[in-house]
């Protein structure tokens, strides 16, 4: 695949340990210094939404993964196609139409394949 993710690759499994570190520091503290606890409640509710985060970013990175290779299939059936035209072949324009259909922009051809 040519379309490279531009994304840092920052390690989620390490984010929420270190975020579930910093609660059970944060709940120590809190036990520590009473008189700031409900300083220290804010923190830690600060950090309860670092797991949400983490599982939004696994999703996202894992829907932009199969839109790139969705495009990267539509660019290699268009350049079939144009090989195929170029070449001459009697259906040319079957790379593109096959993968149309395959990702669901095409109804199935007249004999129900998909």
């Amino acid at each position: 695949m040519t379309d490279v993710p531009r994304y840092t690759n920052v390690d989620l499994r390490e984010v929420r340990a270190n975020s579930l570190a910093a609660r059970e520091i944060v709940s120590a503290l809190s036990e520590a210094m009473p008189s700031i606890a409900h300083l220290w409640a804010r923190v830690y509710d600060a950090l309860a939404v670092v797991p949400r985060l983490t599982t939004e970013i696994s999703r996202s990175r894992a829907e932009s993964a199969a839109l790139r290779r969705r495009y990267a299939d539509l660019v290699a059936a268009g350049r079939a196609t144009l090989g195929a035209a170029r070449d001459a072949e009697s259906d040319p324009l079957y790379y593109l139409r096959d993968e149309l259909r395959t990702q669901g922009h095409l109804p199935p051809d007249p004999w129900g394949r998909s």
